[in-house]
Parts: C-alpha cells; structure tokens; sequence
C-alpha cells in the first residue's frame, strides 16, 4: 500500500456516551484524530482546534480506512469536515470482519491474536487523560490504536486472513478477509472520478 493515496484514522472524544446519548454522536465532540498517511508514511495526531489541516487533506484523500469508523469516527468528525462525510470512500474493517461472522467485535480482540500485540488503553483512559489536559499521553494512546488498525489491515492485504479470539469461548478462529482487493477497487474508481473531474476545476 506504500505511496497510495490512503489515510489510516482513529478518533478519541471529550465526552461519553453517558453524557450525551447513544443518539447523539456529533456532541461527543473530538479531543484528537489520529492518522497514518500512506503518502507521507507519517503519523499524525490533530487536537481539535487543528482538525481543519486534516480537512484540507481529505479533499483529494482516496480512501480512508478505521476500525468502526463508518458508525463512530465519521459521525462524530462530521460537524468538524468541509464535506460531508458520506462523500469520503471508507473501508472499515470491523463492517467486514462483521460481514464474516455474524457479529462485531473489539480491534483487541483482533490485534491480540493477529499481532500478538493489545491496545495500550481503553476508550474510557481516554476520557480522563482528555480531563486532566494530559494531551501527549492522549496523543501516544490514539496513534497506537491507528499504528494497531493499519497493522492489522495489512495484515489481512498480505495474508488474506485474520484472527480473533472470542470473548465467549475464548478459543481463537480464522477470518477470512478480501482488504486488498476491496481496497483496490474503491482507489481505482476514486481515481476514475478525480480524472473525471479533476479538483482544479473547483
């Protein structure tokens, strides 16, 4: 995937769920967004106020890739983008490990036995480093979630499979996955339409 127009994203937010509803997603308002960029091969992680240099970038960014990022991430960047969210190509690899088995299930549960690596927190550490201003501990934590996503996506590209423990039996299965293909084929018709009509026209 080296020097492809792709962007790996994960997001932590200021508040819970129990602050605002489940219905409410927008008003979690984002702490920082943190993205591998497979153009410049750099991580990077935006606080809020800076969200508007990640904007910029999503213009012409052909794919943007995230574990549950089409029901969380994008619904809570949205009210911060330019565009709408809906016009951005996502791949999320957890609507495609659900297509397989039937159910979700968490990016440790995936990364432990893929990777044989674990999140360095929870959602919920986020929150309190986000509270007590402890923006560089926050920062390390979401961009070690974007460096375990992206990992696992290319794993899936290179093996064409995954792995992951169940939470009930604890025993581990086997996922097939078709990331590399599927990722292909968004980037291809994205170019097609940027060819189409080319940004400069706007």
């Amino acid at each position: 995937m080296a020097s492809q127009n792709i962007i790996v994203l994960d997001l932590e937010t200021q508040k819970s769920f129990k602050d605002v509803g489940k219905a409410n997603l927008a008003k979690l308002k984002v702490s920082v967004v943190g993205t591998y960029d497979y153009l410049t091969g750099e991580y990077v992680c935006y606080e809020e106020k800076e969200i508007m240099n990640l904007d910029k970038r999503f213009q012409d960014v052909h794919l943007l890739i995230g574990f549950n990022i089409r029901r969380f991430d994008m619904p809570v960047l949205e009210p911060y983008l330019f565009m709408k969210s809906g016009n951005l190509n996502v791949l999320d690899l957890l609507d495609e490990i659900e297509k397989e088995r039937g159910h979700r299930a968490s990016l440790d549960s995936i990364a432990g036995p893929t990777l044989k690596k674990h999140k360095s927190g929870s959602g919920a550490d986020a929150l309190i480093l986000f509270q007590e201003n402890k923006m560089d501990e926050l920062k390390r934590y979401c961009l070690d979630d974007v460096r375990l996503t992206k990992e696992v996506f290319e794993y899936g590209c290179e093996h064409g499979k995954i792995y992951f423990t169940s939470g009930w039996d604890y025993k581990t299965y086997e996922i097939p996955v078709r990331w590399k293909e599927t990722a292909a084929k968004i980037i291809e018709e994205a170019q097609a339409r940027q060819n189409q009509f080319p940004s400069s026209l706007f």
